[in-house]
């Protein structure tokens, strides 16, 4: 299991980053991401400490870990400079909280973040064609959440890429122990998505791809 969206008590989720990791080692995971939710109050204090643990934990584990940032709720004019700013300060991996039902993220959300070129929309919601197409031509990933609520657009995030040709790539949004997944039930999440298994193994081979590029 490569997840690449997970959250530590730097943020909203209940763990430390180190035990967090040890118990996705122990299900199996080949990689996790370490993204707590940011804006402009907040980077400066959390992305330097995931950095920091991230490399200690490289340094001992086998499991690959990757220090990055969820931008959540932030104006469409600071997701530019706030996710630049994330990668200055050493985050491998950008993902923006996408415009998902269950909260009032702002319209234009999605498209701002694809067109900055962020790595991930995570739980894009309904999200249009046209954006889904411009996140094909700028190599940014849609994403299949196994998180309730979220998830409940899955399906039509999976017809859209489908349409388009958006890449797609599976991730937990874990913020307890409860929320990390192994590989079957991640199959499983994307089947109930309504992949088949073709293009499931696509998906799990496209978080291979992004992880290799990182």
């Amino acid at each position: 299991m490569i997840d690449f969206h997970t959250h530590t008590f730097f943020s909203d989720g209940e763990l430390l980053p180190s035990e967090l990791v040890r118990r996705a080692e122990a299900i199996g995971y080949e990689a996790i991401g370490l993204t707590d939710h940011c804006d402009w109050s907040n980077i400066d204090f959390v992305v330097p400490h995931i950095v920091k643990v991230s490399r200690i934990l490289n340094a001992h584990w086998k499991i690959k870990v990757i220090p990055g940032v969820e931008l959540t709720h932030v104006p469409l004019e600071e997701i530019e400079p706030l996710s630049r700013y994330a990668k200055e300060q050493g985050a491998k991996i950008v993902i923006l909280h996408g415009e998902t039902l269950s909260e009032p993220v702002l319209g234009g959300t999605n498209k701002k973040g694809i067109e900055c070129g962020v790595n991930i929309i995570a739980h894009p919601g309904r999200i249009s064609e046209e954006d889904a197409a411009l996140a094909r031509d700028k190599g940014v990933y849609l994403e299949i959440t196994s998180r309730n609520g979220h998830s409940a657009t899955n399906r039509h995030v999976v017809n859209v890429s489908r349409l388009t040709g958006a890449k797609l790539v599976i991730n937990t949004d874990a913020h307890k122990p409860i929320d990390l997944i192994t590989i079957n039930t991640a199959r499983s999440v994307l089947n109930d998505a309504g992949l088949n298994a073709s293009e499931i193994e696509e998906v799990l081979s496209n978080s291979k791809k992004l992880l290799a590029s990182l």
